[in-house]
């Protein structure tokens, strides 16, 4: 059950980081992912691509948790988690100066993706997305699952 919950947390975060927000039902498991309607300029268009997943989940919303896709805000905050562990001093004061600059986050993957720390950092990042998906999904999980003493 324990690997059951993993995998949808993993599959959750990597739904997230491709920019889909994401609806999990908490009865049947079932995930559906759904782009950000921002990324669309004309509604009709959105409804019409999503018409049968919009309609699952407003059909069963009582049972689903929506997830959001990060705010830029939350991203800028994992680029600084991830730049406070580095160890080469050298990438670290690099990253520090380009995340005080304009355009952070355009100049931090520019530097990330010519570094040998690409890698590290993906890593590092789908790490932070899975534990923001398991508090929230802790958080969301229905009561009546806990048990009250007087």
């Amino acid at each position: 059950m324990k690997n059951v919950k993993s995998n949808i947390v993993k599959e959750i975060a990597q739904e997230l980081d491709c920019g889909f927000d994401c609806y999990y039902n908490l009865k049947t498991d079932e995930i559906i992912a759904i782009p950000s309607f921002s990324q669309f300029s004309d509604e009709e268009d959105f409804k019409e691509a999503f018409r049968d997943s919009l309609e699952e989940v407003e059909k069963h919303k009582k049972d689903f948790i929506k997830l959001e896709v990060l705010e830029s805000f939350e991203s800028f905050k994992i680029m600084e988690l991830f730049v406070q562990q580095l160890t080469d001093q050298n990438l670290k004061l690099e990253l520090q100066s380009i995340l005080t600059n304009k355009k952070p986050f355009q100049k931090f993957k520019y530097k990330i993706d010519h570094s040998d720390f690409r890698q590290n950092w993906f890593d590092f990042k789908h790490r932070e997305l899975e534990k923001r998906v398991e508090n929230e999904l802790e958080r969301r999980k229905p009561a009546h699952n806990k048990v009250y003493k007087k």
